[in-house]
């Protein structure tokens, strides 16, 4: 279950949290290998990290597997995509118009080409106008 975006960024707020996500970016860990990593540059207790974990696990930004008694922690592109997309909107305002524009655009394209490929005809001043059935 992914949460909203302001639940994603109250946790990516901490700098532990953000640490594991970069480690995940390299791919899958178990939940020993996380903690020993983390600790190698901060001093924090197992349980603590287990509580980052699940707090990350929660906002939908890392899934876990179980293997036997191992627990395997990777990144969940769903979650990522939530706040990728919310830190877009930043940046393009307008970019949740794109496709609706698009659809627009192809449509005016269709309605030329049937006008194009109506017959015309010259009426008697030589202007040209279309052909009625």
């Amino acid at each position: 279950m992914t949460a909203p975006p302001a639940r994603i960024f109250d946790a990516l707020g901490d700098p532990v949290r953000r640490h594991i996500l970069e480690l995940l970016a390299a791919g899958e860990h178990s939940a020993g290998a996380l903690v020993e990593s983390i600790r190698a540059t901060t001093p924090i207790s197992q349980p603590a990290v287990s509580q980052h974990l699940k707090t990350l696990r929660d906002t939908g930004l890392v899934t876990v597997r179980a293997e036997g008694t191992r627990r395997y922690y990777r990144l969940d592109p769903d979650g990522v995509e939530i706040a990728r997309t919310w830190l877009t909107a930043l940046l393009d305002p307008l970019h949740h118009l794109a496709n609706p524009l698009d659809a627009l655009a192809t449509e005016i394209a269709r309605g030329k080409r049937t006008r194009d490929s109506e017959p015309r005809v010259r009426g008697a001043g030589g202007e040209e106008k279309r052909a009625t059935g």
